[in-house]
């Protein structure tokens, strides 16, 4: 075979092996799991991961995704807990200790320390039979047959299992707790995902340069009024209420259609009854009407008082599509 023929034939098997593995540990889900999700879900501490090596590593990452959704949790590396940061496990914590072989020096310590603690103690582990497999209240069976590593050594298929318990533990609790979208965003308002869920339409809002005009005013006015404010769309504002929109194609329609435009005024040319929306709309709503009616601009009003216009370009610069 040619290399890069190899190289994707090393790439499917190393993914099958990985799969095989997870799709097995269906089989070693028991009630152990079960009653580690509810202990974790009553507990009126943190949830402490700690392990060793790559399991380590695996641990950090199950901290940050329950961290996410709604479970406390703490990462405690095994080697330094024995050396002062064990200070940070209180009484009332639940721990996880994580290690494939569950054989490990820095495990043998750990676990009976955590036990005179007085903490609930769940091991994932590959061998029920190891140390910390016998130390631990309850087991989270993280059994894997072989490493996807051509010499069974280097940690793969175990390090997947040991990921993919992890967001089972997270995803059990996610559904205990009644786990929303909106309780997701309120931990993740800096990303995109967040601004999609919380940010609303007042909050990007521009107010003190909204483009407006009279119905009377000429064509010339309104033109600076749309160049002026950038957004290529001015209201038409009588009695402090709403009556249209002039956009930059009613201009072009009009020079089209029009020899001299000396005559006209804004209500001769602005587009009646504008779609508009609520400052309180979520900017995705927001969005998703703007799609629909592929347009680019959204008139704000509130209680029918002009607050400003929404543009399509200021949404894309929050990132939020």
């Amino acid at each position: 075979m040619s290399t890069t023929e190899t190289i994707l034939a090393t790439a499917k098997k190393t993914l099958l092996s990985e799969s095989k593995s997870i799709e097995n540990l269906v089989n070693y889900l028991d009630e152990d799991f079960a009653k580690s999700v509810t202990e974790i879900y009553n507990t009126k501490g943190r949830l402490v991961v700690t392990g060793i090596g790559k399991s380590a590593l695996i641990a950090q990452k199950i901290v940050a995704t329950l961290n996410s959704t709604g479970t406390p949790s703490l990462f405690l590396h095994a080697a330094e807990a024995v050396h002062g940061d064990l200070g940070m496990v209180r009484p009332e914590d639940i721990v996880i200790c994580i290690s494939k072989s569950g054989n490990s020096p820095e495990i043998k310590v750990l676990a009976p320390l955590l036990k005179r603690f007085g903490n609930t103690l769940i091991g994932m582990t590959a061998d029920k039979n190891s140390f910390l497999g016998k130390e631990s209240h309850y087991i989270l069976h993280a059994f894997v047959e072989s490493e996807a590593c051509p010499n069974n050594l280097a940690p793969t298929n175990s390090t997947t299992a040991q990921l993919v318990l992890g967001d089972a533990l997270a995803v059990c609790l996610m559904e205990l707790r009644q786990f929303k979208s909106e309780d997701f965003a309120v931990y993740h308002p800096g990303g995109a995902l967040g601004k999609k869920l919380l940010l609303r339409v007042k909050d990007m809002l521009d107010t003190t340069h909204a483009p407006r005009v009279a119905p009377d005013a000429s064509i010339k006015k309104v033109i600076m009024e749309i160049s002026e404010k950038r957004l290529g769309v001015t209201a038409v504002i009588e009695n402090d209420h709403v009556i249209g929109i002039i956009t930059d194609g009613d201009i072009r329609r009009m020079l089209n259609n029009s020899d001299t435009f000396t005559d006209l005024t804004a209500k001769d040319i602005m587009t009646k009854h504008p779609k508009h929306i609520s400052s309180s709309l979520l900017v995705s709503e927001a969005l998703n009407i703007l799609e629909n009616n592929a347009i680019t601009q959204l008139v704000v009003i509130d209680d029918q008082a002009y607050k400003g216009i929404l543009h399509l370009h200021d949404i894309l610069k929050e990132g939020i599509v």
